[in-house]
């Protein structure tokens, strides 16, 4: 039976554990040269932009022996209206698995019902379930576990922060969100990661409360793609929300800074931080090389 992963709740936290292991293996070179989904075609269905996700996955589907194929809508029959369904049938035909970068939740998991090889979100309005296993892998490089890890986000309740808050349900993390009102987290996935925790979830509106002895600071844009029309409203509403070193001052003192990128420097985060000591932004992104390897390999073989 097929396997999709749409959200971090997909995976049990022992499944997500055994995946981090394989991940950090991966990265040391341990299965260097093995091919373990050759001749294996994974397709790339991509209606956003992306620098890390898209090559991140295209070089780690070529080093598992298997075969990439970008997708732009614009450039397949699903751009010119041919159903979600019929696409999804005709792709299952032809593909292992396929991976979608989408605006609509949605609309992924309409693909997903029709789908007969398993579907992975690469980005969707609600969720970035992918972004969240590099950024697991990442602390537990740099702090060496997960349970009981106080995890401050401060910014926009997005896409990105609603996999976090899953991650922390499932893995024992204690998670604390700092947004201005009305840019919270979605409130079904507060509602499902309060009533199934491990850890702890809690809202708030002021950033140094979030960051007070935080052992992970992490923040992203505040403007996320299709949001444009509305930067220069969000920009004043997060003005406050930066993560620059008199906030950063209020976390532990081995507390580290994390960023899911691209970055938009001066503006959720100053040079200062990202480019400072305790930023580990650049291990962060190329996890989400291994972290996928893992993935792949977990739902293909």
């Amino acid at each position: 039976m097929k396997r999709d992963f749409l959200t971090l709740r997909d995976l049990t936290s022992n499944e997500i554990n055994r995946l981090l292991k394989k991940a950090i293996e991966l990265k040391s070179g341990k299965d260097r040269g093995k091919c373990p989904l050759i001749g294996q075609s994974i397709g790339l269905l991509f209606e956003k932009s992306s620098t890390r996700t898209r090559v991140s996955l295209e070089a780690g589907i070529y080093q598992l022996g298997a075969q990439a194929i970008y997708m732009n809508p614009k450039e397949i029959q699903i751009g010119r209206g041919e159903t979600i369904h019929d696409t999804a049938k005709v792709l299952s035909r032809y593909l292992d698995a396929i991976i979608i970068r989408t605006y609509s939740h949605a609309a992924l998991t309409e693909f997903a019902s029709y789908a007969s090889v398993p579907v992975i979100n690469g980005l969707s309005d609600l969720h970035h379930p992918c972004q969240a296993l590099g950024d697991l892998m990442t602390v537990v490089e740099k702090k060496g576990r997960l349970k009981g890890i106080r995890f401050a986000y401060v910014g926009d309740g997005n896409n990105v922060a609603n996999s976090l808050i899953e991650a922390a349900s499932l893995m024992g993390m204690n998670f604390v969100i700092a947004c201005p009102k009305g840019y919270e987290p979605d409130r079904d996935v507060l509602m499902k990661s309060r009533e199934s925790a491990k850890g702890s979830v809690r809202v708030v509106n002021e950033p140094k409360e979030a960051v007070s002895g935080a052992d992970v600071v992490y923040t992203d844009v505040w403007v996320s793609m299709g949001q444009e029309k509305e930067a220069s409203l969000k920009k004043r509403k997060f003005k406050n929300y930066q993560i620059n070193s008199g906030l950063l001052s209020y976390a532990d003192k081995d507390a580290i800074v994390l960023h899911c990128m691209p970055a938009h420097r001066g503006e959720e985060i100053t040079d200062e931080v990202f480019d400072g000591p305790r930023s580990f932004v650049f291990d962060q992104a190329e996890n989400r090389l291994h972290t996928q390897k893992a993935l792949l390999e977990f739902l293909l073989t």
